[in-house]
């Protein structure tokens, strides 16, 4: 009888122990162990395993230059690239998704695919590098990739690792790509007009922007959207540019917006989009929030047509 039930109780836990391990991801569990943010060491330890996908994001120069090995070159460049495009003369616009499926398919990623999502650390040349592997993330999730993750620390952090380096250009099987987007990652102007007040609103920008203390090239009017708060995109970093612990994330989005708010609308903008990614992945791939949404055109859109408020 109590081999029965040490058998039985021995199953449960193996069951309970599957079912976490799937979901962990979802939730936005597992930091450094296969989930959103994912370390050197498991990275080197899973190369050539299973579905992964590793996207070099650098430019072409830093990839021929040395990559990590099977990783694939899509360089994030500002204002056109795969990952990006301008309308209305705005930058760091969403392409069309024919446009994302076409690079997708060239690249061999599938629904199905881990895409691991590798940057450079930033540079008075590049100060937002860090935080294109989040606008890359968002931009897989919105095609219908299952899983992406980032490379924490960087290529620098692997390379300072001494760990192993290539110029060697894989070869790649494309794959046509197709898929049901997710278009309500995504919204526009008018939606954000029809819904202040009504959501959680927040500005990702540096503090000093927000209040008008200082303004940006992108959006020629200081101050904020009404009703937003601020929760600068920087602060998900530590000082190395590693991410912080889901731990301190948490507390730095709750003393914001408050406990239990994961099932609230949330709308993150910033100057033209791309720190407002890094705090909408954080939000929903970290921390599990399940209603988040990406004001694209952002503030360099909104003092086209609107105001903004000055101070906090």
């Amino acid at each position: 009888m109590r081999k029965r039930m040490f058998f039985i109780s021995t199953l449960m836990l193996l069951i309970v122990s599957l079912v976490f391990n799937s979901v962990a991801f979802a939730c936005g569990g597992g930091m450094g162990k296969g989930g959103p943010i994912v370390s050197t060491e498991w990275l080197a330890a899973n190369i050539g395993k299973g579905n992964l996908v590793i996207v070099d994001i650098r430019s072409e120069e830093e990839y021929q230059a040395g990559h990590i090995e099977g990783s694939i070159n899509i360089p994030y460049i500002v204002p056109f690239s795969a990952w990006l495009t301008m309308k209305d003369d705005l930058l760091l616009e969403l392409p069309e998704k024919e446009d994302i499926f076409e690079f997708m398919s060239a690249a061999g990623i599938k629904k199905g695919s881990h895409v691991v999502i590798v940057t450079s650390l930033p540079t008075p040349e590049n100060p937002y590098a860090i935080g294109n592997a989040n606008r890359a993330a968002n931009t897989l999730i919105y095609a219908g990739v299952k899983k992406v993750s980032i490379l924490d620390g960087a290529f620098e952090k692997w390379a300072e690792e001494g760990r192993a380096v290539t110029t060697e250009v894989p070869k790649v099987r494309p794959f046509n790509y197709k898929s049901k987007v997710k278009d309500e990652m995504f919204v526009s102007i008018e939606y954000v007009e029809k819904k202040l007040g009504k959501v959680i609103l927040l500005d990702a920008r540096d503090y000093e922007v927000y209040t008008g203390e200082v303004i940006e090239p992108y959006a020629p009017v200081p101050g904020h959207i009404p009703t937003a708060k601020s929760l600068p995109a920087p602060e998900i970093w530590n000082e190395d540019w590693s991410y912080k612990s889901e731990k301190e994330l948490k507390a730095i989005v709750e003393n914001v917006i408050g406990r239990n708010k994961q099932n609230k609308e949330i709308i993150v903008y910033c100057g033209v989009g791309g720190y407002a990614n890094c705090v909408a992945f954080v939000l929903t791939e970290m921390l599990g929030y399940k209603n988040v949404k990406i004001y694209d055109g952002s503030a360099q859109e909104w003092v086209m047509y609107n105001e903004m408020v000055i101070g906090e």
